[in-house]
């Protein structure tokens, strides 16, 4: 198993390793050419206790030892910047906490989301809506019901927001098997996806308002006592507008005179604002809005608190950047116990009987 690094793009930091490098090779011959100014190399040892050999032995000592601590400090600095990069080697496998929140979209397919009292109708028109709160979202899961005389499952609780998408731009009242509106069936089915979370579970029903059962403020009950809060799109106008049968004409109501009156399916504002409130809910309507859904997330279901699982394990590199700090550390020391060493030599050597009487004390300089 080979080392990866975790920012490879700092290689470049390696290039700093060749400054030591760099200045030892600019000022050491300018220092050489100093030490055979100020003496002749025979007498350096007088001048410079802490040098080792004598003559030409000594200037060789000291390119060799000034060539040895550039190294360890380029050396020092090289392992600085491979720890700074990262180096990995293996993985761990480490339970991923997430904070969820479950949202179970409800909407409405009856026969009545074809009226056109909004463009370019009501069911297009909440399917666009539903699209620009799935793009809104930030990590939810998401699950897709459809209803109209009975409720049935479209996609799963999922955090896969792109297959939520794919099955939601199929969703005709071609797949209805019963007629009508029945918004208690998809309250109740809706709270059957949530396994009991409530404050981090949320309901978003999307629905002209033509409850034809009147069961759902019965449900919007339970939802609350659940704690959770049903969110409502009103879809269509208060005037409202025929709804189109499917092969040219409009649903005519067989109990109207002569049986020629044309249905009128008008949004239900107050009973939706009543389900609404019954959970904490927030109602708004689609009509003289822009992305009223978007704005229900901001203001509704990004706020909430969510709940933090362990979803599965991930796989985490192993960042092995001790390794080359403590070659890096190692270096160092030893480039400084080299220069303790010299200082060291070179008091022993002051204060040794043989130095020779000067008048002054001889001079230590440390030289490098």
């Amino acid at each position: 198993m080979g080392v990866d690094w975790l920012r490879s793009e700092l290689a470049l930091v390696l290039a700093t390793a060749l400054v030591p490098l760099a200045l030892c090779l600019w000022e050491l011959p300018r220092r050489l050419r100093s030490l055979r100014l100020v003496a002749d190399p025979r007498h350096l040892r007088r001048l410079f206790p802490g040098l080792a050999g004598t003559g030409d032995d000594a200037l060789g000592w000291l390119r060799r030892r000034a060539w040895l601590r550039a190294s360890l400090v380029a050396g020092g600095v090289a392992f600085v910047g491979l720890a700074w990069m990262g180096p990995i080697r293996g993985f761990a496998l480490v339970p991923v906490e997430q904070r969820r929140i479950d949202v179970v979209v409800a909407l409405d397919t009856s026969l009545s989301m074809l009226v056109e009292d909004v463009e370019p109708n009501r069911l297009e028109r909440a399917k666009v809506e539903i699209g620009a709160l799935l793009d809104a979202m930030t990590g939810e899961r998401v699950a897709l019901l459809a209803f109209a005389g009975g409720a049935r499952d479209v996609a799963p609780l999922t955090a896969d927001l792109d297959t939520v998408r794919y099955f939601l731009e199929r969703l005709s009242p071609e797949d209805n098997r019963r007629g009508g509106t029945d918004l208690g069936a998809a309250l109740n089915l809706a709270l059957e996806r949530f396994n009991g979370g409530g404050s981090s579970e949320a309901v978003v029903l999307v629905t002209d308002g033509e409850d034809l059962t009147g069961e759902a403020l019965a449900a919007a009950e339970v939802a609350r006592e659940r704690g959770v809060r049903v969110h409502v799109l009103g879809m269509g106008t208060a005037g409202g507008g025929k709804v189109p049968d499917g092969e040219g004409g409009f649903v005519v109501d067989p109990d109207a005179v002569a049986g020629r009156g044309e249905v009128v399916s008008q949004l239900r504002s107050e009973s939706l604002q009543a389900i609404a409130d019954a959970t904490g809910g927030i109602y708004l309507e689609a009509r003289g809005r822009v992305l009223p859904l978007e704005e229900l997330y901001r203001r509704a279901i990004a706020t909430m608190e969510g709940r933090d699982i362990v979803d599965g394990k991930e796989r985490v590199p192993r960042d092995r950047y001790q390794w080359p700090l403590a070659l890096a550390l190692l270096l160092l020391l030893v480039e400084g116990a080299a220069l303790d060493t010299t200082r060291s030599r070179a008091r022993r050597e002051a204060l040794s009987p043989g130095t020779p009487a000067t008048g002054a004390t001889p001079p230590t300089k440390e030289l490098s």
